[in-house]
């Protein structure tokens, strides 16, 4: 019999830690979850959610597994049948506190800005962010385990999604809308030979290169 660790195994998200969390005595459960931590440019975007667990949309899944338009169309419905909330860190708050401080900054700020007060937080990764008031509660790989975080994955790319295209008609040149601020070949070419835009994170080290060639020319 394969074992958790089986490549064979394919994970899907469920309410398992949900009813958990509903077991030990919380009555309204969140989740937590980030899109582009790993950019050069533009925000990290956190959204966090409620789900109605008598209306969870059928479909729902880590946003990296499912097409935009499966994307797309999950966001409408999670927005109609849930309690969300978004907050995005700009570069300049992700030069201030680092990738990972602006993350939990922005994780904080999304759970407490809920128009419904949670009790229990679901967050995918390693690490809760702090000064909840509540109990939370990291996952890893919580996004392809639970429901209620992958709602949040699909909210935090598709804003964040839809920021890029709106950073690409502000600075064409760098196909914000194609790479969404990746290092992709295309990205670094467009970077070395513009220098940086206002959207590009100058505390990473591939931007600050790019700004130092430029002086340096």
């Amino acid at each position: 019999m394969p074992s958790a660790d089986s490549p064979s195994i394919v994970l899907k998200p469920s309410l398992r830690h949900e009813r958990a969390a509903l077991k030990a005595g919380a009555n309204i459960i969140a989740g937590v979850d980030e899109a582009g931590r790993g950019p050069l440019a533009g925000p990290v975007v956190v959204a966090a959610v409620i789900l109605d667990h008598k209306r969870v949309p059928k479909g729902l899944n880590d946003s990296k597994k499912l097409t935009a338009l499966a994307r797309e169309e999950l966001f409408a419905e999670i927005v109609a049948k849930a309690t969300v909330s978004v907050v995005a860190a700009p570069p300049t708050i992700i030069a201030s506190l680092n990738i990972r401080g602006a993350t939990l900054w922005a994780m904080t700020r999304a759970v407490l800005n809920l128009s419904l007060a949670p009790d229990h937080v679901l967050v995918d990764g390693r690490d809760v962010p702090p000064g909840l008031p509540m109990v939370g509660q990291a996952i890893i790989d919580g996004d392809a385990l639970s429901v209620t975080i992958a709602a949040a994955s699909i909210v935090a790319k598709v804003t964040r999604d839809r920021m890029c295209q709106i950073m690409h008609r502000d600075t064409p040149n760098f196909g914000f809308d194609g790479h969404k601020g990746y290092s992709t070949p295309e990205h670094i070419r467009a970077l070395n030979e513009h220098g940086p835009c206002r959207h590009h994170r100058m505390d990473f080290a591939p931007c600050a290169a790019a700004a130092e060639r430029r002086l340096a020319s």
